[in-house]
């Protein structure tokens, strides 16, 4: 072993940007080599690749936001079998002592992918996860812009003239918008106060409903990857769809990163830390995520937390472990902090194992 990391290699590092990425190298004693900039395009990838390896043999790559400027320059890494890692924080000490530029925080990737400190392996994005994360994120714009629409149909209702006003008072909501929809306004008459009122309403109603179909579409969708990824996950007591969209999408489509199972646990902040004092023995949640998440992943805390309230109205199971936890001297919460951690290691042994089966049929294929 001690051979092998002694053999000539180098590492690079890459300050992502929107059109252009700064690339550090250094060597396998971790001296910077050199740092340039290219194109955040296919052909700059290529060069950028090209330009490392023409100083030794490429061991990793440390990539700063994966995730988003970085997201292109992560698919062609990996498909090019070169190995990434994340660069999750710069160094701070470094960062003050030196000050900043885009060559220093390249330079500062490459150091950390080097050390592989402040790193994590990144989500793979070329999966299905990935299309449920933009299709999930497409919704959630959607159903904000339908309630902006309706706040707006009941703003304008309430300031406008009572011959418009009156007769939509006692309306359920869709029957009002399928009201307002229907209208046929004079659009020539748009300098009028009535009539303006009523293009804006009908506006504003065809507006609700096209992004009321857009939502119901893309549920469709949404719904249909969820039973691909993990049918299994959904026949669980109180996993609804939405809780386990965003737990597969916590887990990503690469899961196995997350081993062993506590990393996902923590990273979902629901892992036990020690919070004892004195001659009290207790724990809390880890609030902090892990070294994979330092904020951790509130939206998947909030799935199990869903998910244990659940159980603890529907599962006789679920009531019986925490009655016995109570029972034998912790509070109700301590019993809940206890349950949402069984959750996270159940979610996780079944994603896992269904992204087994997936590999296996794709290799088998």
């Amino acid at each position: 072993m001690a051979e092998h990391s002694e053999a000539p290699h180098v590492v690079g590092g890459v300050d992502t940007h929107k059109d252009l990425h700064v690339a550090a190298v250094v060597d396998h004693q971790d001296r910077v080599l050199g740092v340039e900039s290219f194109p955040t395009t296919r052909h700059g990838y290529r060069l950028m690749l090209t330009w490392m390896r023409s100083f030794d043999d490429l061991q990793r790559i440390g990539i700063e936001c994966s995730g988003s400027y970085g997201a292109g320059l992560l698919r062609y890494m990996q498909a090019a079998g070169v190995e990434v890692l994340e660069v999750t924080a710069p160094d701070k000490h470094d960062r003050r002592r030196r000050g900043k530029n885009d060559h220093f925080d390249a330079e500062s990737a490459a150091h950390a992918a080097f050390a592989e400190r402040h790193t994590v392996t990144p989500r793979s994005r070329d999966g299905m996860v990935e299309s449920l994360r933009v299709l999930r994120v497409c919704r959630k714009t959607a159903v904000q812009a339908r309630r902006i629409a309706l706040q707006m149909i009941q703003t304008t209702i309430v300031c406008a003239p009572d011959r418009l006003r009156d007769p939509l008072r006692q309306m359920t909501r869709m029957q009002l918008i399928r009201t307002l929809a229907a209208w046929r306004p004079d659009l020539t008459a748009y300098r009028e106060v009535e009539e303006a009122y009523r293009i804006s309403l009908k506006s504003l109603a065809r507006r609700y409903l096209e992004l009321h179909d857009e939502i119901a579409d893309l549920d469709d969708m949404i719904k249909a990857i969820v039973k691909d990824l993990a049918p299994v996950l959904l026949e669980q007591t109180a996993i609804g769809l939405n809780s386990a969209a965003q737990l597969l999408l916590t887990a990503g489509d690469n899961p196995e990163r997350l081993r062993p199972e506590a990393s996902f646990a923590a990273l979902c902040g629901v892992s036990p830390v020690p919070a004892s004092s004195g001659k009290t023995v207790r724990h809390r949640l880890n609030r902090g995520g892990d070294r994979l998440n330092r904020g951790g992943d509130r939206a998947a805390n909030s799935a199990i937390h869903i998910i244990a309230i659940g159980r603890l109205r529907l599962d006789p199971r679920t009531q019986a472990y925490v009655a016995k936890r109570i029972a034998a001297g912790n509070s109700k919460l301590e019993a809940i902090r206890s349950l949402k951690r069984y959750i996270a290691r159940e979610v996780f042994g079944i994603i896992i194992r269904r992204q087994n089966q997936i590999n296996q049929s794709q290799i088998a294929a």
